[in-house]
Parts: structure tokens; sequence; C-alpha cells
């Protein structure tokens, strides 16, 4: 393994790279056969004046033309670069199933991921094996969404936000990397979404929350709060949009989900 640093390599196998100055180590890359690469600003870490959109776009697409450039230079090729998305892609379906197949959403989200996947055409267009990684909400209790409402959940204060009728694209973090090790060898390319095959409505998320913590599950909280916390836009965007996407090229290309359903997946992660 070859991990990508931001600093001067300093360990065995670190590859220094800077994708905002355009510059990595090619010569260290030379015979890699398959390359992850996931890095990109938290669309969640802060309210979306135009400089943080700025920031959430360019962290995504610089990196990732930097390495498609690069990997469609070298020789031998890599034979596949999975290439981090999102499934912010669909916006707001409501119950529609959504698949790899469903089109694009307006919307700055569906932008951003739009713009992602076009930077990787270098390594498309040279025949690399390209794999967009479509993820939803990936389900750990180490950060992410998760993390930030658990506490809530622990002392019995945690709620679905909203009418908690919204379909929520979530996935356990062992099947998140289980599925991109999957990617590295399975026959398949394009957008894969990494989701759970069983979709789960936010207020059934909140319950099983609530059932794997032995805790009550109070009624839903009312949107003004995450509004006035995160802002209108990216309130409605990451808690308002109703989203139920199936995993349907993942399933297809066989991996097989260690946790299917979110109540095996969170007495995994949370019991």
């Amino acid at each position: 393994m070859r991990p990508l640093v931001r600093r001067a390599a300093s360990a065995p196998g670190e590859v220094a790279w800077d994708p905002d100055a355009g510059t990595i180590d090619r010569d260290a890359l030379v015979g890699v056969d398959g390359v992850v690469h996931l890095a990109g600003v938290g669309i969640a870490d802060r309210r979306w004046t135009p400089a943080q959109k700025r920031r959430i776009l360019e962290s995504r697409t610089h990196g990732t033309a930097l390495l498609a450039r690069t990997l469609a230079d070298l020789d031998p090729k890599p034979r596949v670069f999975i290439s981090g998305s999102a499934v912010g892609y669909y916006g707001d379906g409501g119950e529609e199933v959504l698949t790899e197949d469903s089109p694009r959403a307006p919307g700055f989200l569906a932008d951003v991921v739009a713009a992602w996947e076009a930077a990787a055409q270098p390594a498309v267009d040279a025949g690399i094996r390209t794999v967009f990684a479509r993820s939803g909400v990936v389900l750990s209790p180490d950060g992410g969404a998760m993390g930030k409402v658990l506490p809530l959940f622990k002392l019995g204060l945690g709620g679905p936000v909203g009418r908690g009728r919204e379909w929520w694209p979530w996935i356990a973090i062992d099947d998140e990397v289980g599925a991109l090790i999957h990617l590295l060898t399975a026959d398949v390319a394009g957008p894969v979404n990494l989701v759970a095959p069983q979709s789960v409505r936010a207020r059934d998320y909140a319950k099983a929350i609530g059932r794997a913590l032995h805790r009550p599950v109070l009624l839903p909280v009312p949107r003004l709060g995450p509004q006035l916390l995160l802002g209108r836009e990216l309130a409605a965007s990451l808690l308002g949009q109703s989203q139920r996407v199936v995993p349907a090229r993942l399933e297809a290309s066989g991996y097989t989900f260690r946790h299917p359903d979110i109540d095996t997946a969170l007495q995994h992660l949370l019991v």
C-alpha cells in the first residue's frame, strides 16, 4: 500500500502530493496496480458560503484530475482507479427507487458530483477501469453523521428531523470498506452506489438507534434548529431530501453485504 500524503514523504511507501499545486511524485506510483481516491472537504464541516462551496468542489476535482492525468501517463498503467463520489447526484427522489441509471438532479451537490466524476475522464480515456463510488451516509460511531448525533441519543434526546419520512441512503463502515476492496477486482466500471440494500426512513433510523442504545426516541426535531445551525441550503440538502437509493450494480457484481439492514448494522456498531 502506498498512501498519498500532503507533506514530504517520511515513511516507507508514502507518496507526496499537493492537489492544489498540481504536483505529485509520479515515479513513486510506477507499478501501482490499483488506486482508491476518496479525499474531499466534508460537506457539513461548516455553512455553505460561496468560499466554502468552492472549497468543497475544488477539494474533489483538483485531486481527482491530478491523479487521473498522472495514472493515464504511467507505463504500465494501473488496472483500476476507484474515485470517490456520492449519492448527492440524484437529489430529492421522493418515493422513487434510484439506481445508477437514474438521472442527475439539479442543485449544488449534484453539480459537485458531476464535476468530480468528470475530473477522472483522463483515466477513462486511457483505458483504466474507472469506478465512481457513489457513497451514501457512512455509519460509524467514530464520526460522520452518526458520530455527531450519538451523544444526544445516549442522553435520550435523539429523534428524527422534521417529518422523518425521508429515505436515508446509508451504509455501515464495514460494508463501505468491504465494497471498495471488492471493486478493486470486480468486473464493473462507471458509477456504483455504495448503500445498503434495505433502505430506511429517517424516523426508522432514529428508532433503530434508540433500540440499539436502549434509549427512548423523542418526537421529531423541528427543522428550524438545523436550519439555524447549518443554514437553510445545507440543512435542506442533508436532512430534507428523500433518496431511496439501491446498490444495483454492486449486488450484481457479486458483493455480499455484512450488514444489509439497519438493526444488524447498529447492533454491530453500537453494542
